[in-house]
């Protein structure tokens, strides 16, 4: 099956509290496979105030792979220090080739280690987990999947144990990045603090308890501005190039100069600065329209073998959602983790400026889902300890 037609014919969702009812999900079919990538180290990278490179490592395997395959729809995910994607195995080889190229891009142009991983939907479940997709529609022109099941999770845990990685490609190799972008500035809290929350359930039997915790927290959100969305409705505030600029550089085409590219970056960030004043529209191209549905098409929640969330609240509230699953995890229903910081990030893939299919990443300032999911680790492992 195709993959844009199995993903299409997927019932969307509006509501995002559906993520976590069973009935929004579709069994991947068996012949697919699950590509999943991750950063080494990211959380020391961060620490050394290098989360912009981590979370373009992390979103340039998604965009690597649109670009293999010119843009045809798949179920993917970022998580910040990595992501994860589902394909056909007829697309797996030149999956697998666009994946070890951007190994070799990571390494060589941001000084970071990226594992890249492939593994089949048949041996997840001969492993005792599951691989179910949903598709949320964030707005009319966004649409992101929602994965359960606990086989992408798994998946990354044999990545990280070396089971399923793939080698880097050849020294200079370079993958198609067009459209990988991080220009914006990060994204400060105007309402009390960015809050990253990461919530996984405990086991499959306290399941419907941690349905009803997620959505207590959902309930909690309803009542904050927005639902905690971290981009302001006309969108992030347009500033000159920064350090997101020099990424861009790095992720430039095959055959380009550091010259050409910045060059082009320079003139495309001061012509919309102009266009952001001046309210002109040139091209087709409308800057108020382009920042506005960047706030829209923003994934600050999904679902990803657990809840993950980047939102803006009032220090009460993020006390109170703290509180919330910190008490559900007492009981052994969850684990969580959480990191607060004062900025969200955004990482975007632009296939185009002149529609509105663009897409945005968003991760906390401070180390966000890394740094979430690294105290959701340690409380886990001193369980173990104990």
């Amino acid at each position: 099956m195709d993959a844009g037609d199995f993903y299409r014919n997927i019932p969307p969702f509006h509501r995002f509290a559906d993520a976590v009812r069973i009935k929004s999900y579709r069994p991947l079919p068996p012949d697919w496979v699950v590509a999943v990538c991750d950063v080494v180290g990211s959380t020391k990278a961060i620490h050394e105030g290098r989360y912009k490179s981590v979370n373009m490592a992390g979103a340039a395997v998604i965009s690597a792979l649109m670009n293999a395959f010119e843009g045809a729809e798949f179920p993917f995910v970022f998580g910040g220090d990595g992501a994860a994607a589902v394909l056909p195995l007829h697309m797996a080889k030149d999956a697998a080739t666009a994946m070890m190229a951007t190994r070799t891009w990571v390494e060589e142009e941001l000084a970071l280690r990226l594992r890249v991983g492939l593994v089949s939907v048949e041996e997840i479940r001969e492993g005792g987990s599951d691989v179910l997709i949903a598709r949320h529609r964030a707005s009319p022109e966004a649409y992101y999947a929602m994965f359960a099941g606990g086989g992408v999770a798994w998946a990354e845990a044999e990545l990280k144990a070396g089971r399923i990685n793939l080698p880097a490609a050849p020294p200079g190799s370079r993958p198609d990045l067009t459209g990988l972008s991080c220009r914006w500035a990060p994204i400060g809290a105007r309402d009390g603090v960015i809050l990253s929350v990461l919530a996984e359930p405990a086991s499959p039997s306290t399941m419907s308890q941690f349905v009803a915790t997620v959505e207590a927290v959902l309930d909690l959100l309803s009542t904050s501005p927005r639902s905690g969305h971290p981009v302001p409705p006309d969108g992030p505030e347009y500033r000159g190039p920064g350090r997101g600029a020099e990424l861009e550089v790095k992720a430039r085409p095959a055959g380009m100069g550091e010259f050409a590219a910045r060059r082009r970056i320079w003139f495309e960030t001061l012509l919309g600065l102009v266009l952001d004043r001046t309210g002109l529209a040139v091209g087709g191209f409308d800057m108020a329209h382009y920042r506005r549905i960047v706030s829209r098409n923003s994934d600050f929640r999904k679902f990803d073998d657990g809840l993950r969330l980047t939102v803006d609240v009032e220090t009460q509230m993020a006390d109170r959602i703290e509180d919330l699953l910190l008490a559900a995890e007492a009981q052994g229903v969850l684990a969580c983790g959480f990191a607060r910081q004062d900025a969200a990030l955004m990482t975007c893939i632009v296939p185009s400026y002149t529609t509105d299919t663009h897409m945005h990443f968003i991760d906390g300032a401070g180390g966000g889902y890394a740094a979430a999911a690294l105290r959701l680790k340690e409380k886990r492992a001193a369980a173990v300890r104990s």
